[in-house]
């Protein structure tokens, strides 16, 4: 028998008929459909969507196997598990488009970084993690391994040193849940994050070698035997949330495969949705529509595509109740 949807999946299929609206059910129904075909699903996160608090929602997709790879930019990496760990001490700021240069920078000299209208907390946040993975990243060298840094959070996560500082219910943290599944993750640019910058620390003072945390070229190689092994019968499908490079590093390994690897019978990506609220201009990669990505083998002419130009962190989370069927 099948389950009943609950009120949240009710009320979006009764009142969202028209426009972004319409599009936000037709790609639920999409998403549903492809892992009901058998397919399975990626799902990309730019942005600062850990400090969204995504987690609440995207945990139990993970948990429930409506997810089955993740590339996501280093920020959102740490950051649900600075969410985890600081929660309490997190400052909320609903008139910050009301600050002045000045108050921002009394925000920094009490060592807060604001993210829009959240800021993270330094000392609580960054230092407490900071020194669990250092000792990671120095155990590692150590011993002469090489493990990619979703790897290392995982290490973090599920050796239980963080367990007693978690501030929120474990079950609303999406890292928490990809851990304890072993989901598989790529990171692009982990350099560009809080974590990143701070390994680059050590390396500059000669604490640790670059090369002790594997790179996004090795990542795009493993992410390559991944799509190849799992991009047959129904395929891999896409879900975007918001544009850069956690988006487009994963949508390359299509071509990549096919072009520089001279690959036959490749699969494209067999369902793609975007949410973003950049729209379409000149030269945008996070705001080009998805037919543009047809042109560079990523999307097929019959790919399932949708583009629903919103707020992410209203939109991802009736997506993820409508496919939950909450």
């Amino acid at each position: 028998m099948e389950q009943k949807r609950g009120p949240i999946s009710q009320f979006i299929e009764k009142n969202y008929l028209h426009f972004n609206a319409a599009t936000v059910v037709d790609a639920a129904k999409g998403y549903e459909q492809h892992l009901l075909s058998g397919g399975k699903m990626l799902i990309s996160l730019a942005g600062a969507m850990s400090t969204a608090e995504l987690g609440i929602s995207l945990a139990e997709m993970i948990r429930e196997g409506k997810v089955d790879i993740i590339s996501c930019t280093g920020a959102n990496l740490e950051e649900d598990i600075m969410n985890l760990v600081a929660h309490s001490h997190y400052k909320r700021i609903p008139n910050y488009r009301d600050l002045t240069p000045q108050d921002e920078w009394e925000l920094l000299q009490n060592k807060y970084n604001r993210v829009t209208d959240t800021c993270i907390p330094e000392e609580e946040a960054f230092r407490k993690i900071q020194h669990h993975i250092e000792k990671i990243w120095k155990d590692a060298e150590r011993n002469g391994e090489r493990y990619f840094p979703h790897e290392n959070m995982y290490k973090l996560l599920l050796s239980g040193v963080l367990k007693d500082e978690y501030e929120i219910d474990p079950r609303n943290s999406w890292m928490l849940a990809a851990a304890e599944r072993n989901l598989p993750i790529v990171v692009p640019g982990w350099e560009d994050s809080t974590m990143g910058n701070i390994f680059a620390s050590y390396v500059i003072k000669g604490e640790l070698m670059a090369s002790t945390v594997k790179s996004g070229i090795e990542y795009m190689v493993w992410l390559a035997d991944f799509y190849e092994k799992n991009a047959v019968d129904q395929g891999i499908g896409f879900f975007q949330i918001g544009g850069g490079i956690a988006g487009d590093f994963a949508m390359c390994v299509a071509p990549m495969l096919e072009q520089d690897l001279e690959k036959e019978n490749v699969l494209k990506w067999r369902y793609f949705c975007q949410i973003t609220d950049s729209t379409t201009s000149f030269g945008s990669y996070s705001g080009c529509i998805p037919n543009e990505k047809i042109t560079w083998g990523k999307l097929d002419v019959d790919t399932p595509s949708y583009m629903i130009e919103s707020d992410a962190t209203i939109v991802a989370p009736l997506i993820f109740a409508w496919v939950l069927k909450q």
